[in-house]
């Protein structure tokens, strides 16, 4: 493994993210690309302010979106209670959060609420439901652009990052698939923090986890996913997710970077490969691979993922995380600390995050 410190790692991972969020507040949403350059230019490179009549008006160029602020609130409820504890988190969004928003989408901290945070606010405030029965159908990475924190937090204790993940996406968010992706995604990036890469051996250190009963995915397969044999047993199951797929995809990505007569040039139009929309199975492959392609490289990674147009934020926050997470902060520009409103504060936080990640269960 390469020789930068876990901490490093960690604080890498968190501050990506908050940077890739950022780094979307102005440019967020543009389906036209003509419209994203004609706006921003050929190349954005930095923190812009929103256009008029654009979402997140009124925010200002550095800010974090709706997605920074309850990142900020998963972490800080993490450090203060030394891990993940749904109750203290339940109670943070309730108290914190809620009585910000009014149901709308033009709302709230960063000037717009996501689709499955509104609905969870209204069968918590309107409702009146319990925590539990909040859960929407949306498909999108909403729970992974929190989730991440716990995935750091959690990153050598897969078993308790899988089953925390979990449970916290499923406030928010119920479908199988959906809570799988996520799941998928919090234990690559715990590799990443771990000190792994993210190339074409990857998926198989995650599927070596399964068939250790660390992650809960049940696969039918045996070793180099060959088929099972006849009058072979069916293998137990270790956990809810009815197959590991989500967790091969980044390893394909990785192959994808490797492959010299692949080529996606330049690397923003990865958007158009895999899609510009909001959906989790838009965004993923588009992360992964930005983040095998560019695994030295912060800037390149996240000004791709901005410059593609479409839900580039989200793009950006699951890129940043994973980049960040191979070049340490260490590897950050400080151009991109410096201009991030609050971030003196955001990487004291991310630093408190990062001391409570540990070797030892």
């Amino acid at each position: 493994m390469p020789n930068k410190n876990i901490q490093d790692r960690a604080m890498g991972a968190i501050m990506g993210a908050f940077i890739g969020d950022a780094l979307g507040l102005g440019p967020h949403w543009y389906y036209n690309l003509d419209e994203l350059r004609n706006d921003y230019g050929d190349w954005i490179d930095g923190y812009t302010d929103p256009k008029p009549n654009r979402y997140h008006v009124g925010c200002k160029a550095g800010q974090l979106s709706q997605a920074g602020f309850i990142l900020a609130l998963t972490v800080r409820s993490l450090v203060d209670c030394g891990g993940y504890d749904q109750d203290d988190f339940c109670q943070r969004m309730d108290e914190e959060l809620f009585p910000l928003l009014d149901g709308t989408p033009v709302c709230g901290p960063g000037g717009y609420t996501s689709q499955s945070i509104r609905e969870a606010w209204r069968c918590r405030v309107q409702q009146k439901r319990p925590w539990g029965q909040t859960g929407s159908h949306a498909d999108t990475t909403e729970a992974i652009e929190r989730t991440l924190a716990i995935a750091v937090r959690y990153a050598f204790q897969p078993s308790q990052l899988a089953a925390a993940i979990t449970d916290n996406t499923t406030l928010t968010q119920v479908d199988d698939t959906v809570v799988s992706m996520t799941v998928a995604y919090g234990a690559v990036l715990g590799l990443l923090v771990q000190g792994h890469a993210l190339d074409t051996e990857l998926s198989g250190k995650l599927m070596e986890l399964v068939k250790n009963g660390a992650l809960p995915f049940h696969a039918v397969t045996h070793d180099d996913l060959q088929p099972p044999r006849l009058g072979d047993p069916d293998p137990p199951r270790a956990g809810r997710f009815a197959s590991p797929d989500a967790l091969l995809t980044p390893s394909y990505m990785a192959a994808a970077v490797a492959d010299p007569e692949i080529r996606i040039a330049p690397a923003w139009k990865v958007s158009i490969v895999y899609g510009m929309p909001c959906a989790i199975y838009h965004q993923l492959p588009a992360a992964y691979y930005l983040a095998a392609r560019f695994h030295n490289d912060f800037e390149s990674a996240v000004l791709h993922a901005i410059n593609g147009g479409g839900q580039n934020q989200a793009r950006a926050i699951l890129t940043g995380a994973l980049t960040g997470a191979q070049t340490g902060l260490s590897g950050i520009p400080q151009r991109f600390l410096d201009r991030l409103e609050g971030g003196a504060g955001l990487v004291k936080l991310a630093e408190d995050l990062a001391s409570k990640v540990s070797v030892a269960s």
